[in-house]
């Protein structure tokens, strides 16, 4: 079967690779020339562990090809895969220009039947308007059907997600097309991926509703974590304790600065922008906000705690993308925490393994000092902040920190140290939610 994919992000270039790899021909489509001319190279724009190899290996099998040539790629496509990026405009709902933009795109080379597959996250009754977009403006007298195929990758593990998904869902109303995303997904099928047909409204908020519900779990625990701070109780073992419960699950319960990336914030927005305009308004979703942007600055307070007044004051943080294992920032604490600090007329030198070139198009002219190691951040400082919880920061040779350091101060932000072990090694040390 030939697919198109559209769009080369995250989510287009790992569905590309992944549809490749069950061996369809595959051919993705960008705008951006100067991309697509690495991507044929096997050359992939971002950091996603085991994404390079993909491509290269299935670009060397002859299954997937990339192009600037919409018209080329559709002509040849019987499925064609929509995956471009719907950021938040300034109210919160989603922006669909570039999914517009790509429906009036089709409409004029569409020349043939086609199923058109939205795997971007898209508000409900988008999908609808995609169909509605290109019938009202095709130029041949064909029929499409539309499909509804969320995707939940999560960036640092994209290629295991969706080789190894937890679930498909696809949502249409045409038996045809609905037959034809299943047997696309075949490979999966056969391993007993659990399929979900719905119709296109429901496969739309299922993804919203996943995120969302997610994100409250983050928020909720950080609403314990600094709660077991004023009272003495440990957020690590609550969350433990409350994870055992097989109704509530031990992921996502772990205390941080707030979650980031390029799905929680934009959709929990988006979600509460359709509940308001349907006046069914999720006030639950809009305290989640609220409580996640002020999360991002419980780190400033616990540094003024340990040194009072930050100007002129070093501050080394680690990490700098919104998660491991990945080299994106968008939606990082460290995009608000660090702006702060500087206000505060604080020196700050920051490293991360991969995020640092991202970090540097992101943080523009803020006067920040990228250092080489983990050592280097840690030097001449006065306090140090992990902000990611990358391996390496793991495992980190603290008695040789603590000798270049300016004064041995550690803000764990993700728990990733045991307090009486750190302590001990003369370090004044907190957490988040931990005496």
């Amino acid at each position: 079967m030939h697919i198109a994919v559209i769009g080369t992000g995250y989510v287009g270039l790992v569905s590309g690779a992944g549809l490749a790899d069950f061996g369809m021909k595959v051919v993705c489509v960008d705008i951006d020339k100067n991309k697509i001319e690495k991507l044929k190279k096997g050359i992939v724009p971002f950091y996603e562990p085991g994404l390079e190899e993909l491509v290269k290996k299935n670009i060397k099998a002859g299954r997937l090809f990339f192009t600037n040539k919409l018209e080329e790629a559709v002509k040849n496509s019987l499925v064609i895969f929509i995956c471009v990026g719907t950021p938040p405009n300034p109210d919160g709902s989603a922006d669909l220009s570039q999914i517009k933009e790509v429906a009036l795109s089709l409409a004029e080379v569409i020349d043939d039947y086609k199923v058109i597959v939205t795997k971007s996250t898209v508000p409900v009754g988008t999908n609808r308007w995609i169909k509605s977009l290109i019938d009202a403006n095709k130029k041949s007298d064909v029929s499409i059907d539309i499909i509804s195929n969320p995707e939940f990758l999560r960036e640092g593990s994209a290629v295991e997600d969706f080789m190894h998904p937890d679930r498909v869902i696809i949502g249409g109303e045409s038996a045809y097309a609905i037959a034809i995303i299943k047997d696309i997904y075949r490979p999966l099928y056969l391993a007993e991926t659990p399929f979900i047909i719905t119709n296109l409204e429901t496969a739309e908020l299922i993804k919203y509703a996943s995120n969302a519900f997610l994100a409250t779990k983050i928020t909720f625990i950080n609403e314990i974590a600094n709660f077991c701070e004023k009272v003495g109780a440990d957020a690590t073992v609550v969350a433990k304790g409350m994870g055992l419960d097989p109704r509530i699950g031990s992921k996502f319960l772990n205390p941080g600065p707030g979650f980031g990336g390029s799905c929680f914030p934009k959709d929990v927005k988006a979600l509460i922008h359709q509940g308001r305009m349907v006046s069914s308004p999720f006030k639950i979703l809009e305290a989640v906000i609220e409580v996640n942007e002020k999360q991002k600055l419980k780190v400033v307070k616990k540094l003024e705690n340990f040194l009072g007044d930050l100007s002129g004051k070093t501050i080394g943080i680690l990490g700098l993308s919104f998660k491991p294992n990945t080299s994106d920032v968008r939606e990082s604490p460290a995009l608000v925490i660090i702006p702060v600090l500087i206000k505060k007329k604080a020196k700050i030198k920051v490293y991360d393994p991969v995020a640092m070139e991202e970090f540097k198009k992101a943080a523009g002219n803020l006067k920040i000092e990228y250092a080489s190691t983990a050592m280097d951040c840690a030097k001449e400082a006065d306090a140090l902040v992990i902000l990611t919880e990358w391996n390496e920061f793991r495992f980190l040779d603290l008695s040789q920190i603590k000798k270049v350091m300016k004064n041995p101060v550690l803000i764990d932000m993700r728990n990733i140290y045991e307090p009486s072990i750190v302590k001990k090694l003369g370090f004044s040390y907190s957490g988040i939610g931990r005496i």
